[in-house]
């Protein structure tokens, strides 16, 4: 049976992966639901661009969230498919697709649950990453698991080179999710976690007296994190300035300025 469905996100990759596994599966993409990225998120190869996306898709963009049920009802999905929206979905809206909601979650859950988790993975020094996608409940990220796929997270990349290698496996993982969802099957119930939220000011501090992996980390992680204090990345007091640290190296850089940490040293690439 084909199923209309509704696209939710404010990644432009995401909107066109989504659309094409979905319709690659018999499905009907009859809409896509987004916001604007005010906060600039993210960079400009993801930023969603309406002009790229199939010209039949319906386009939605509620100002609030009470607005989200009643846009959805305009277009009667049987299923809506999220990854990366800012808000926290009302049980009004959830309850609109009658086979419910299917999110994509770019960490292994019950891990990393929250708004940055590739940012938190990186910090925490995980040796691989995932996606996972989960039937959505009223909670953040706690839903069964429908489909997930773990891979290395591997050396320092650019967010746009980074995110364009996951494409391939979150599209794989989504037409596993779908058929699981298809068949009537209810998901894996996730036990434990934990929920990690935006990085703050006190995220921004790099303290020389702390591991050099510890703090490439920190700065590698930022590349993938917002603050809604307003933080822009991380700093270092450096010969009585503020300095803002955009990119660290654990080996000998030509033309970085080394500092010692409290184990090793670490080369700073790029500052400001």
């Amino acid at each position: 049976m084909s199923w209309r469905v509704v696209i939710v996100t404010q990644i432009l990759p995401a909107a066109q992966g989504f659309h094409a596994g979905i319709s690659g599966l018999g499905h009907k993409p009859v809409a896509l639901l987004t916001t604007v990225d005010r906060e600039r998120r993210y960079d400009s190869a993801m930023r969603m661009d309406l002009t790229q996306l199939a010209p039949e898709l319906d386009i939605l963009v509620p100002a609030r969230r009470r607005s989200i049920a009643p846009l959805l009802r305009s277009v009667e999905p049987d299923v809506v498919v999220c990854m990366g929206f800012p808000w926290k979905i009302p049980p009004d809206a959830l309850a609109v697709p009658r086979l419910g909601w299917v999110n994509g979650h770019p960490s292994l859950l019950p891990r990393h649950r929250g708004p940055i988790p590739v940012a938190w993975a990186i910090r925490s020094g995980d040796d691989e990453f995932g996606i996972t996608f989960h039937r959505m409940d009223a909670e953040l990220d706690t839903g069964p698991v429908l489909a997930q796929r773990a891979f290395e997270l591997g050396p320092y990349a650019e967010p746009d080179d980074f995110y364009g290698r996951m494409g391939p496996v979150v599209v794989e993982a989504l037409a596993e999710a779908l058929q699981r969802l298809a068949a009537g099957d209810e998901g894996t119930p996730q036990e434990g976690g934990d929920y990690q939220s935006f990085f703050t000011a006190e995220d921004a501090v790099l303290d020389l007296s702390r591991p050099a992996e510890e703090l490439h980390r920190l700065v590698w992680a930022w590349r993938y994190a917002t603050a809604v204090d307003g933080t822009e990345g991380p700093v270092l007091e450096l010969d009585g300035e503020t300095v803002r640290v955009a990119a660290t190296s654990l080996e000998e850089v030509e033309g970085a300025r080394r500092v010692d940490c409290a184990d090793a040293p670490l080369w700073l690439v790029e500052t400001a």
